[in-house]
């Protein structure tokens, strides 16, 4: 309906509508895109502002006009090496060394079709004169949830206070969705140290992720642990309302970790399956090289183009 949507991502929800939409969706580097003025950060840093498109060209093109910093940001993403991230997708380039990981971090189940996608992407770098390794990337998953959803529940405590503050009033329990009430719960319910304390923990992670990346050059994982789920998958049951954020953890493992850590990550649409639904590979790049992904992404999109593929219009 639009050549370019807006998208953030803390979690992953600019690659994760991606991979089930059959599009392109770059998560940059943290601060690469700045969330003045309203904002220094967001969530701590595990949310990045950019699109979903339908080329790695366009993703490029609307990074050059809203990527820099604004005078009074935080931090700020380091800087570009090329004259642009456009050009970055249209330089060749070396041969990379790629790792690929097809096992969740977290230990949950990986459907097939998200592996096979991502072996058949291996194969296709690896065609190209890339170099394939399997990837030994070790993240203990059950620290990793516990950690990231004490930081994601802050973060839903702290958006209710803002918007109480800007709206002059207190919410309640009916102003928002039985998911939101219970993480807004669990954020409340922190004191300040044993959230600083998974900040810490994650930022230890984030160390030894950036450790590992000094070996390759990118890491190619599938972008989702199954295909594009059917609407209400991850409803909450009356009495149970955290059950949805449970499943939707098995269900996107692949993509959290680079919030926490802050690299850039692209899905692009390299895959569908038999039933005819996209299946999307994630790349991941080191912190601040989104121009390696996009020379990557734009040779990847030559020699497999999808343009041509389009759902069925249903009206």
């Amino acid at each position: 309906m639009v050549p370019v949507a807006h998208a953030n991502d803390g979690g992953g929800s600019i690659r994760i509508p991606a991979s089930c939409c059959g599009l392109v969706g770059l998560k940059p580097t943290r601060a690469r895109v700045s969330t003045a003025p309203q904002y220094g950060d967001l969530m701590g840093g595990l949310v990045a502002e950019h699109v979903v498109t339908r080329s790695v060209r366009d993703s490029a093109a609307i990074l050059d006009a809203v990527a820099g910093p604004v005078p009074g940001d935080p931090y700020w993403a380091p800087p570009l090496r090329g004259p642009s991230f456009a050009a970055a997708v249209d330089a060749e380039p070396a041969s990379l060394r790629v790792a690929l990981l097809t096992s969740s971090p977290t230990g949950s189940p990986v459907h097939p079709d998200c592996v096979q996608a991502a072996e058949q992407a291996a194969a296709l770098c690896e065609s190209l004169g890339h170099r394939v390794e399997e990837a030994t990337l070790k993240v203990d998953g059950d620290a990793f949830v516990a950690h990231f959803i004490n930081m994601w529940a802050g973060a839903n405590a702290w958006t209710l206070l803002d918007w109480e503050h800007r709206v002059g009033r207190t919410a309640t329990e009916d102003d928002v969705e039985p998911l939101s009430w219970s993480l807004i719960q669990i954020g409340r319910s922190l004191d300040a140290g044993q959230y600083l304390r998974s900040v810490q923990e994650l930022q230890k992670l984030s160390r030894g992720v950036a450790e590992y990346f000094e070996g390759i050059d990118v890491l190619l994982t599938p972008t989702l642990a199954e295909p594009p789920a059917p609407l209400g998958t991850f409803d909450s049951p009356p009495g149970d309302p955290l059950a949805g954020l449970l499943r939707a953890a098995a269900y996107v493992p692949f993509t959290p970790p680079f919030n926490v850590t802050g690299q850039p990550g692209i899905s692009l649409p390299l895959a569908w399956n038999e039933a005819g639904l996209p299946i999307g590979v994630q790349f991941v790049g080191r912190f601040g090289d989104e121009e390696t992904l996009l020379a990557l992404a734009g040779q990847l999109e030559r020699s497999a183009p999808w343009a041509g593929r389009r759902p069925p219009v249903s009206a």
